[in-house]
Order: C-alpha cells, then structure tokens, then sequence
C-alpha cells in the first residue's frame, strides 16, 4: 500500500533565523520546516553547532535563488583565544598546547595583515569537506588524518574590536568557504603562542544582516510564516533588476530570449513585469537580449 503524502504547506519566502549555539544548521532548519508545516525548504550555508547568528532559510520557490546566497560574501563576528591549541581549531575541540602569551599590539597587527587578500587555507579534519566520498569530520573522529589541498579564498577585511590579554575579538568580512576558525588557528602559529576560535556569530550574509533574524525560541511562538517572510526578490539586491513590458513577459515566459530597454552587462539579472511584479532570474546574453533562467511559480502567463 502506498505510503499517504503527510499534509504540508506551500510556502514561499526567505526567513532569516538566529540559529542558537548547540544545534547544526540542518537541524534548526528541519525543526523550522517542521513547525510551519512547510513543503520545501533549504538552508543556505552551514554554521558550526558552535556558532550562532544569520542562517538564510528558503521555502518553496525561493530555494532556486539558495545558490545566491551560499555564493554570497559572508560577515562575521568571533572571539579568538590565545595561548591554546585545540583539536578541531574551536572551543569543542580537546585542547593539544598550551603557551604563553606576550604579543604585542605592532606584531598582532602584522599578523591579521597576512590574512588579508588573497589567501590559502587548508580545511579542518573537523570539517564537512570530503575525502574518498567521505566527510572529513568522520575520518578524524577515528584518528585518521589525511592530506587535505589548500583551498583559496579571499578576506576583505579583518578588525579588531577588542583585545584584553588572551580573548581576541575581530569582525570579518569573507567570501564563501572562509573557514574561521583556520584561521584563527593560522593566526596563532604566526603569533607562535596558539590559538583557537572560541565563539562565532555570522552577521551577514550578502546584503541580509543579524539584524534582521528572527530567534528560534520566538520563531517557535509564532503559528504563521507569513509575517516573518522576505519576498525572494530582497535576497538578491546585489543583481542589477530588468523591467519587462506586458509583451516582453508574454514571450519570455514561453522561455524566449527577449529584447528590451537596459545598460547591463552579461550575467544574472532579476526580472521584473512592468517594473513590479517580479517575475524570477534571468540572463543578459552577449547581444543584450535576456533570457529566462529561473522563473517562480505561479508567474502570470499571458
């Protein structure tokens, strides 16, 4: 007998959650799509269980703009504590040393120069990347260790914010796949006295900030979605917006290259019919006409 398809709800939007410490991205989206029911949703980045802050969540058709956001720069709040070594490069990890600390403030400086720009970072054992169809973090929980390739990456921006003896507080502006904790832990081998990344908050992602997120405990007092939803379209304010006339819609719904009125470059851009009801993503071409790429549900078709 086949299995009865539970009862869910179709659901389409971008909320913005405050993930708490202790949980895995995965797991506060489920408890999320749970709680509202939801038929489809993603997350859009994972966060440590140790970190807390902005965790992107798309439901329903705003999971075909999800890319975007994993694509997207990323900010970051973090405490670094130094002197100590440990095993995943967090405050979850064993600690493996202990040294003494006596940095000054010229040679700190130095250091965080190093990490900005252009840089290689080598993933953590303690990290999700796979080795041989396996995630890392599993080879290490059995005491394999393995070569791991350095992975380039690039840190716009590194501030401090506070420092009082070993506790280090910086802001961090990343792009996608700035592992934080490595170089926290990169930043203590320069300093030569070892380091850790003892808390982490995401404050940003693109142009979606903390802010704005929603905590899970209150997100889980309320019945409805709806209120706390951000039209799709909000996500993708970096994208250059294309307004197409009644007739330009008709043809590019039917999945037509069209031409029409704009100064963009090739590349994404978002689709707008009659500079309002926003229609989806689409594509400036190399001769300027613009093509459909991911359009939403329920667009009205002519």
């Amino acid at each position: 007998m086949a299995r009865k398809r539970r009862n869910c709800r179709n659901i389409d939007g971008i909320l913005l959650l405050d993930k708490p410490r202790g949980i895995t991205s995965n797991q506060a989206l489920q408890t999320v799509k749970h709680h509202f029911h939801a038929c489809k949703a993603g997350h859009t980045g994972s966060l440590d269980p140790i970190a807390t802050g902005l965790l992107p969540l798309c439901f329903g058709e705003a999971t075909k703009i999800s890319q975007f956001l994993l694509d997207a720069d990323k900010r970051y709040w973090t405490a670094i504590r130094l002197g100590v070594e440990t095993t995943t490069y967090d405050a979850d990890g064993e600690v493996v040393a202990t040294h003494a600390v006596s940095v000054k403030r010229r040679a700190l400086e130095a250091a965080l120069k190093q990490f900005e720009g252009e840089i290689q970072q080598i993933p953590p054992m303690y990290s999700a990347v796979k080795h041989g169809g396996k995630a890392l973090y599993k080879l290490a929980r059995q005491g394999i260790e393995v070569e791991r390739q350095p992975r380039n990456v690039r840190v716009h921006e590194i501030r401090v914010l506070d420092w009082q003896g070993e506790r280090l507080e910086l802001e961090i502006q990343c792009t996608k796949g700035t592992y934080v904790r490595s170089l926290a832990h990169d930043l203590g081998q320069v300093l030569g006295c070892g380091a850790h990344m003892a808390e982490l908050r995401r404050l940003g992602v693109g142009g979606l900030d903390a802010a704005q997120a929603v905590p899970l405990e209150q997100l889980l007092a309320v019945n409805s979605a709806e209120a706390l939803l951000l039209p799709i379209d909000q996500a993708l304010s970096a994208l250059p917006g294309v307004s197409l006339t009644a007739m330009a819609t008709h043809y590019l719904l039917q999945g037509q290259p069209v031409s029409v009125r704009h100064t963009h470059a090739p590349g994404w851009v978002r689709l707008y019919e009659q500079g309002e009801h926003f229609l989806g993503m689409g594509e400036v071409l190399d001769d300027g006409r613009v093509a459909p790429k991911r359009l939403m549900r329920g667009t009205r078709k002519a």
